[in-house]
């Protein structure tokens, strides 16, 4: 008996058995592999095989004519689809006109611009395929019309940035408006990127124009003068303001010194641009909008207004000005403290004392005098002061438009390290100084309320149909004996510059001191035209100029009013 695990031994094999003939062997079985490995391929299954293969070959040759030849054209035209390549078609972005149709800022083609086209060449680079945009060349509109940051490519040649970029001024405000709508459009590019053909399948869509309110006459010249003002005497920079005192229609809005719009979006000239980057003068401020300074004595007859309002002064009540008031010191009774006058004015009523800029009158009708007369104090001023606009944005339609400050006991606290509110402070307050800061275009639009009898309008340099004011809530008698001050002030008094025949002008002039030693000042002017039927209001000021020069802004709105009865007269109607 054999058992699980044990191997079965088998027989040797002989050698001779492996290697006998078949037909040797009995039962000999043809269908096992020994046999048939010594059987030769018949010829029949050669002849099969090779029949098959020229078929195979026939068939592929036969194809392959069919698509060279029969079906050529309709293959060369899916060859030329695979080269086909969509880009953009840049729309045209609005002009920007003045209002009488001028245009401040227009589109040309690449090729139109000589100069452009040599640089590129000159660089090796292709030209733009979008419009370039181009600039009024005179002085005087960089920071009202702004300047543009082109689309750009990567270095594939594809667009990245594929908008126009309003950097200030209108172009920025009115981008969206401005930009239009991208289009597109296919090309038939060869391998060495030659464009054969091109077809538009999205239209472009071009911006809309613009019209501005802005008379470019009176942008120039207003730039010009004050410009010309400025280095002549030594001021440092100034800005000015011309405006509709019924719609808030901007007339002309400038600032110096300014940039060039062209240079700032052609980017080539780089020394300049880094010039205006490095100027101590900052000619990237638009100060029109954005600057903000001392006023001085440009808020009297807001003051006057007030003080009218809360009854606290009759018009006809005189003060007297010897040239200065003196406060009791608490703390040292044999120093009183002593508030000058800019001189002595004697015996004046309100109207005159608007004109003639009495300090000593402000002083005592803001901040009240011993027992003689009693002030408004700095709560009511803050009040009053706020309901003409100053403290707060006008609503202009420009970017980067400045607050303002008007000071109060928690401004003083917040930057004097808790400090108490003064009368001295209330007195200063009164006529403009200490902490007190303006724009051009709060003054511009508070002179006008004056203009108006209340009429509180928002500026704009965008052409519409829309006007937006508020009503002052003050009686209009109030607002009269302001603009009689005022209209003195021009006959008589410290706007006596601005007395001319071409046109009647009610005006306030302004000093504002700056620094310790004083030595250097802001000079304003503000005012309104023509006096018994006002349209137009205008705010000047020359910026940090030395402290005895006699001329200023006054000198500057005067040489516009001689200019603007030559060649703009309808203005003055």
């Amino acid at each position: 008996m054999k058992f699980f695990g044990q191997k079965k031994r088998k027989a040797n094999i002989d050698p001779n058995e492996i290697f006998l003939d078949s037909s040797n062997l009995p039962n000999f079985d043809v269908n096992q592999f020994e046999g048939r490995i010594e059987k030769s391929i018949s010829k029949y299954t050669v002849f099969f095989l090779g029949a098959l293969f020229f078929g195979l070959q026939g068939i592929y040759l036969w194809k392959v004519a069919g698509l060279q030849i029969g079906q050529g054209d309709v293959m060369k035209a899916r060859a030329e689809n695979n080269r086909l390549e969509h880009s953009l078609v840049f729309a045209n972005r609005g002009i920007i006109y003045d209002r009488n149709k001028v245009p401040l800022a227009w589109n040309i083609l690449p090729q139109e611009k000589a100069d452009w086209e040599e640089a590129k060449v000159k660089e090796g680079e292709a030209l733009n395929d979008f419009p370039l945009r181009q600039y009024i060349a005179s002085p005087g509109f960089g920071h009202l019309l702004g300047y543009l940051s082109y689309p750009a490519k990567d270095s594939s040649g594809f667009y990245y940035k594929k908008e126009y970029e309003g950097k200030g001024g209108v172009e920025k405000a009115y981008n969206d408006m401005l930009n239009g709508t991208q289009g597109l459009k296919i090309q038939e590019v060869d391998s060495l990127s030659k464009i054969h053909s091109e077809s538009v399948i999205e239209p472009p869509v071009a911006g809309k124009d613009v019209t501005l309110t802005v008379d470019s006459r009176l942008q120039k010249e207003l730039y010009k003068v004050i410009s010309e003002t400025a280095n002549q005497v030594g001021f440092r920079a100034g800005s000015g303001v011309l405006m509709n005192v019924e719609t808030g229609e901007i007339l002309a809005l400038t600032s110096f010194p300014e940039y060039e719009p062209q240079i700032l979006t052609d980017g080539k000239d780089k020394a300049t641009i880094a010039r205006y980057q490095l100027d101590p003068k900052t000619p990237f401020l638009d100060r029109a909008v954005s600057g903000l300074y001392t006023p001085g004595s440009i808020v009297k007859p807001y003051m006057a207004i007030a003080a009218l309002t809360e009854k606290v002064i009759s018009p006809e009540k005189k003060i007297l000005s010897t040239g200065s008031i003196s406060i009791a010191n608490p703390y040292f009774p044999d120093k009183p403290t002593v508030f000058k006058d800019w001189k002595a004015h004697g015996w004046v009523d309100m109207r005159d004392a608007i004109a003639v800029s009495s300090d000593v009158y402000f002083y005592e009708v803001g901040g009240g005098y011993l027992n003689e007369q009693k002030g408004l104090g700095i709560e009511r001023i803050e009040k009053y002061m706020k309901m003409f606009g100053f403290g707060s944005p006008t609503g202009v339609d420009l970017e980067r438009e400045a607050d303002g400050m008007i000071p109060s006991p928690e401004w003083k606290k917040k930057n004097f390290d808790g400090a108490d509110w003064l009368l001295g402070d209330t007195y200063h307050t009164s006529i403009g100084q200490y902490g007190f800061q303006v724009s051009p275009l709060q003054a511009v639009r508070a002179v006008s309320s004056i203009a108006t009898d209340g009429a509180l309008v928002t500026p704009h340099v965008l052409q519409s149909t829309t006007v937006s004011k508020n009503i002052i809530p003050i009686p209009k008698e109030n607002f009269v004996i302001a603009g009689e001050g005022m209209r003195r002030g021009v006959l008589y008094g410290v706007a006596l510059a601005l007395n001319t025949k071409s046109v009647n002008i009610a005006a306030k002039t302004g000093t504002a001191e700056l620094g310790v030693k004083k030595d250097f000042v802001n000079s304003w002017i503000t005012g309104f035209f023509p006096y018994e039927h006002p349209k137009y209001a205008f705010a000047i000021v020359m910026e940090h100029g030395p402290v005895h020069n006699l001329i200023g802004a006054s000198y500057v709105m005067r040489q516009m009013v001689d200019w603007m009865a030559i060649y703009t007269p309808e203005y003055f109607k």
